[in-house]
């Protein structure tokens, strides 16, 4: 198992200048982080850990995992540090840790296979439950649902961005459509609890991201194409690259969160990400030229015929209600994320 390196201190000082007025509120809180061993709860603990040594804050973070004795050998620097409690426990079925807790964070998803569509929404739902079920019972003051663009469904390719209020969804009768069916459950159940037992429950959208700990070797074109660049090319597209894409660097989506956290209306969605877009072709050919190297880029399908599909978000609502903006722009982004990897050892 690689380890997982620590992030760039550029990019922990650029979270903390943007969010210092929230962190006094946080002041001795105790957090429950379920789903804190991915790419997204990586970020979260390596934030929260440098939050602590910067002001003493006296936060308390208990991570559900599924093998925390797995993540210590991933990220011993982070497993280590006195902050962090651990639980084993799958987040449908986890006994819930006495006392109360001030937040809840809810990134978990699920490890099985696209393909492997009820067990996707088994924890995808039931899962939520489980979770709302504890909030309910520690009493927690905010919980931050950590859902997906996926709900959308489809983009329709004459939108350019799609807004939170876009009225339509994933196809009910596609075991494809398991992931997004999922995360509009728990965004339902999220709404229920808030209305019905009144938990402050805050939904975060997410669409696409980029930056260190990206999973390179997954379904994710950007960490696809940094894999291929620092490798020495070529930079192979598993598609015609027209489809269109914006990504938001995690830098600025630990911004995003913790202002959601922070100030977000409860069971009002906000879509996290980045509406600057780009083609998969132009983003292939960006990382090309920020890397430096002369190789080609592969192109798997030929061109398709009508408009492209799309995937950005609408974000003047998060915007407008929270002050949140794109403050790392793509190439930067692409720059900072390829300076991460290669002090990586190999």
């Amino acid at each position: 198992m690689a380890l997982a390196a620590p992030l760039p201190a550029a990019d922990l000082e650029h979270i903390l200048r943007h969010t210092q007025r929230l962190w006094p509120a946080l002041a001795g809180a105790r957090l429950f982080l379920a789903g804190g061993t991915g790419f997204f709860g990586l970020w979260l603990l390596e934030t929260l850990a440098h939050a602590q040594r910067h002001f003493g804050l006296g936060l308390n973070v208990t991570i559900l995992s599924r093998d925390p004795r797995a993540f210590v050998q991933k990220a011993p620097h982070l497993a280590a540090n006195s902050m962090f409690d651990w639980q084993e426990g799958d987040v449908r079925t986890f006994a819930f840790p006495p006392g109360e807790f001030s937040h809840v964070l809810h990134a978990a998803a699920t490890s099985s296979k696209p393909t492997e569509a009820q067990e996707m929404l088994a924890t995808l739902v039931d899962g939520t439950r489980r979770v709302l079920q504890f909030a309910a019972q520690s009493r927690c003051e905010r919980l931050l649902f950590i859902s997906s663009g996926a709900v959308y469904g489809p983009q329709p390719p004459e939108l350019p961005r799609i807004p939170e209020a876009h009225p339509h969804g994933p196809d009910p009768l596609d075991p494809a459509s398991a992931y997004g069916e999922g995360k509009r459950l728990a965004e339902l159940l999220c709404a229920v609890a808030t209305r019905e037992q009144g938990i402050p429950c805050v939904i975060a959208r997410c669409f696409a991201f980029i930056g260190p700990h990206l999973p390179l070797d997954a379904h994710f074109a950007a960490g696809n194409f940094l894999r291929d660049a620092t490798q020495g090319g070529p930079i192979r597209v598993e598609s015609d690259g027209c489809a269109v894409r914006s990504w938001l660097h995690m830098a600025d989506l630990m911004i995003w969160f913790l202002t959601i956290l922070a100030r977000g209306t409860p069971a009002r969605p906000y879509n996290v990400g980045s509406d600057a877009f780009l083609s998969i072709a132009e983003f292939a050919a960006r990382v090309r030229k920020i890397a430096g190297i002369a190789v080609p880029i592969q192109f798997r399908d030929p061109p398709r015929l009508g408009l492209p599909p799309r995937y950005v978000p609408d974000i003047r609502r998060a915007r407008e209600e929270l002050g949140l903006e794109v403050r790392i722009n793509i190439d930067d982004a692409i720059l900072r994320t390829l300076d991460w990897m290669k002090g990586i050892p190999p």
